[in-house]
């Protein structure tokens, strides 16, 4: 998973190539590096937030309360534009987002019953989306 999310980054970020051009490895400067490196952390940290489970720990352990940790989910925005969010493998984390904008949704997760409707519409969201999306094309 890591080589492949590497490997995304050096593609379409242009900090290095895959397999250089000529003989000669190509230049990475220590600044492209730490670029990399938080790229890297934050599409980790982003891509967890589609799973409610660890939105639940994160509210467990007081982390929304924390106004650092908000003033980083703001800053993590930058994902929704698209640029960013083709690179994601669960854009269903842009979602849940949005919604950590919002006190009230982040003050909700502490609450186990909201965490587990959260969770119960996750799952049947995925159950049915596959079928309710062949449904609408194939009525097209």
């Amino acid at each position: 998973y890591q080589r492949r999310v590497r490997d995304v980054f050096f593609q379409n970020c242009g900090v290095m190539e895959l397999e250089p051009t000529s003989s000669e490895a190509p230049e990475v400067t220590e600044e492209q590096v730490k670029e990399r490196e938080r790229f890297l952390v934050e599409l980790e940290f982003v891509q967890c937030l589609a799973n409610p489970k660890y939105l639940y720990w994160l509210a467990q352990r007081k982390y929304f309360q924390d106004e650092a940790f908000i003033k980083y989910l703001n800053y993590l925005m930058y994902w929704c534009k698209p640029d960013y969010a083709k690179r994601l493998t669960y854009p269903n984390c842009l979602y849940f987002l949005e919604l950590l904008q919002h006190e009230a949704f982040r003050h909700s997760l502490i609450q186990l019953e909201n965490f587990e409707k959260i969770q119960r519409q996750e799952i049947l969201h995925f159950q049915y989306y596959r079928n309710n999306r062949l449904k609408a094309v194939n009525h097209l």
